[in-house]
């Protein structure tokens, strides 16, 4: 069993209130303490490791110069808040990360004030950041907005529509940009320092602003003149240009990990009128942690590891995981077919289109957090004849959902979308749940939506995607790893809108779609030791409807439930409505939709959340039972 780190002068800190006490000779070794402590947290309960180990001495700076919760600090996407949340409270429970009733592993508004903005979806930061600064400034109250984002993030049009919008927040809005892959970063060192903490300084912000009031009065073409030349001269010398002019005062670049280099800046930043202020800062993913420096992905999400060793504890063996079937069952059917493509955005290894770039770099893109971009980039291409896979989670698609609407839809452009992360998923709670997609895909005209009950169904549904041009597709499937079915060795061309019979009966008929077939099964095997014949149909398709299916089982069957793992409004609903347009419902027919509730739900185990939503086996029966008025159920059967 390992020992807890020697931590005594972290032991003095619980929130920033205490860090300001500290003298600035005290902060590099509080940071390497809780640089320590956060690795043996996430040793403990797994999670986001490098982004959180880039930021140490960052958040220590942050916290100590400015007035924080006061001054409003919202960390970009989350991944990086482990540092932030040992020091603004929650240090007793870190060990609680992403684990049932614990800790969420991003910012959580009520979780803390030190919470100001739930982040995590990425590049949101400086949009929420100037709200709080406009905010302030119009209530003529104190307080900063403050925005950490990354250089990833920094991808996304948001930040940019963001920036664009600053100039009115003036000095209450300041800009973090943390740069961890050296993507756009200059050379930083001892002299990009001593140019950030000069161009910062009071002293020649006084200066440049004695001078454009001088400068003023000789005219505005004078004026504008001379302040471009102001600006391109120090962006020659520090970087920064196109920061300038989206109105930013561009500071650094400056290394993120030399607090004799951060703090000055930081105070020269907090205690100027000058501003919007963007302060780039040079920071080293995986910092501190020789395994995380040295491993390619930069330890960005573990599991369990041993600390000493750095050796993850994940479970070996078992069935291939969801993205992975995807993304190898795309790249042999790309062999053949020289129109597949592939697109992503900013997740490669998350989607499975790593393993198709590996065979077919040149039909594979990477667009970024772009997801808008994605989709209307993958429209064009099937404009064009090709055909485009645009796999992105769930969750994330909600980002271009009027680009799905105005951009593929609209114009039925054959657009195939693969949405990973269908349903619960764990530890990643609500942010990142793919509860909706059902429901938003569904209900688009010329969109045909299918979900896979295990990984041999996702093998066929991309062939059947690859090979439906008529307009766009789109099929879910969840995270983590497949049931353990055989995988086809040559795909099935679906028919569309057609399911199929799983198990035969008499009395129930549960129509199941996606991942909740094994479940669906499994109640079935319940009931029928009740002595009540069931039959289970996997629906393959939540759009069109297999409607010749529906109605033979609703006319041959006393009790129908529909069971998915999406929000209201998704399969359920669309049966309902062909039910009482059809007037199946006219005779006695019992129907029940089973669906995810009608709530965010909070990070668990997945079967754990499956259970809390009432959608395992034991609830398929008792919704069954509860229709007929079964004893069993715990309802009295109806009097005569």
């Amino acid at each position: 069993m390992t020992t807890r780190p020697h931590t005594p002068l972290l032991d003095t800190v619980d929130t920033p209130d205490d860090l300001r006490k500290l003298d600035k000779s005290q902060l590099r070794q509080l940071s390497d303490e809780l640089r320590a402590e956060m690795i043996d947290a996430v040793g403990t309960t797994g999670g986001h490791l490098g982004s959180g180990l880039g930021v140490v001495e960052l958040t220590v700076a942050i916290h100590y110069v400015f007035d924080t919760p006061t001054d409003k600090l919202v960390w970009d996407v989350g991944h990086q808040c482990y540092p932030h949340k040992i020091i603004t409270g929650r240090r007793d429970r870190i060990r609680t990360l992403r684990q049932g009733g614990g800790l969420s592993g991003f910012t959580k508004r009520t979780e803390s004030e030190y919470d100001p903005f739930g982040a995590a979806h990425s590049s949101t930061s400086i949009s929420a950041a100037l709200g709080f600064a406009v905010a302030n400034k119009l209530q003529d109250r104190p307080g900063r907005g403050i925005a950490v984002i990354g250089d990833g993030a920094m991808s996304a049009g948001m930040a940019y529509e963001a920036m664009n919008n600053a100039e009115q927040a003036g000095n209450r809005l300041i800009v973090i940009l943390n740069d961890n892959d050296m993507s756009i970063a200059p050379p930083v060192g001892g002299l990009s320092a001593y140019l950030a903490r000069m161009v910062s300084s009071s002293e020649y912000l006084g200066l440049r602003s004695m001078a454009s009031k001088i400068a003023k009065k000789l005219g505005r073409r004078v004026w504008g003149g001379l302040e471009k030349a102001e600006e391109y001269a120090r962006g020659m010398a520090t970087g920064g240009t196109l920061f300038e002019e989206l109105g930013f005062y561009y500071v650094g670049p400056i290394d993120g990990h030399n607090l004799d280099h951060l703090i000055p800046v930081l105070e020269n930043v907090r205690d100027s009128e000058q501003g919007p202020v963007l302060i780039h800062v040079v920071t080293q993913k995986g910092k501190g942690y020789a395994p995380a420096e040295n491993s390619a992905d930069k330890y960005h999400g573990v599991a369990k590891f041993d600390v000493v060793t750095g050796e993850q504890k994940k479970a070996s063996g078992g069935p291939p995981a969801y993205q992975n079937v995807f993304g190898d069952a795309l790249a042999k059917l790309a062999n053949d077919d020289p129109r597949i493509c592939a697109i992503t955005a900013a997740m490669p290894s998350g989607t499975g289109v790593d393993r198709f770039a590996k065979a077919h770099p040149s039909r594979s893109f990477d667009v970024g957090i772009a997801e808008q971009h994605a989709v209307t980039f993958a429209a064009g291409l099937a404009a064009e004849g090709m055909r485009p896979f645009c796999a992105i989670y769930s969750t994330f698609l909600q980002r271009a959902y009027d680009q799905v609407v105005h951009d593929v839809a609209i114009q039925n452009l054959p657009v195939r979308f693969a949405i990973d992360r269908a349903g619960l998923v764990g530890a990643d709670g609500c942010t990142h749940a793919g509860s909706f997609d059902i429901t938003y895909l569904a209900t688009l005209p010329n969109m045909v939506v299918m979900a896979a009950a295990d990984e041999a169904e996702l093998v066929h549904m991309t062939y059947t995607a690859a090979e439906y041009d008529a307009g766009p597709i789109a099929f879910r499937y969840p995270r983590g790893n497949g049931v353990g079915v055989e995988l086809p060795q040559t795909p099935q061309k679906l028919e569309i809108g057609k399911g199929r019979i799983v198990r035969e009966g008499s009395k129930v008929a549960i129509l199941s779609l996606g991942a909740r077939l094994a479940e669906a099964l499994k109640a079935a095997d319940q009931l029928e030791a009740k002595g009540l014949s069931t039959t289970v149909a996997d629906m393959r398709f939540a759009k069109p409807l297999d409607t010749a299916l529906i109605e033979q089982l609703m006319r041959s069957h006393e009790v129908v439930v529909t069971v998915e793992e999406g929000a209201i409004g998704g399969l359920g609903a669309h049966v309902l409505t062909f039910a009482s347009d059809s007037g199946l419902t006219d005779n006695g027919l019992k129907v029940r939709t089973m669906r995810l509730p009608d709530t965010f739900q909070d990070h668990d185990d997945p079967a754990k959340q499956y259970d809390e939503a009432g959608l395992n086996a034991p609830h398929i029966v008792d919704t069954v039972l509860t229709a007929l008025r079964h004893n069993s159920a715990g309802v009295a059967e109806a009097r005569a």
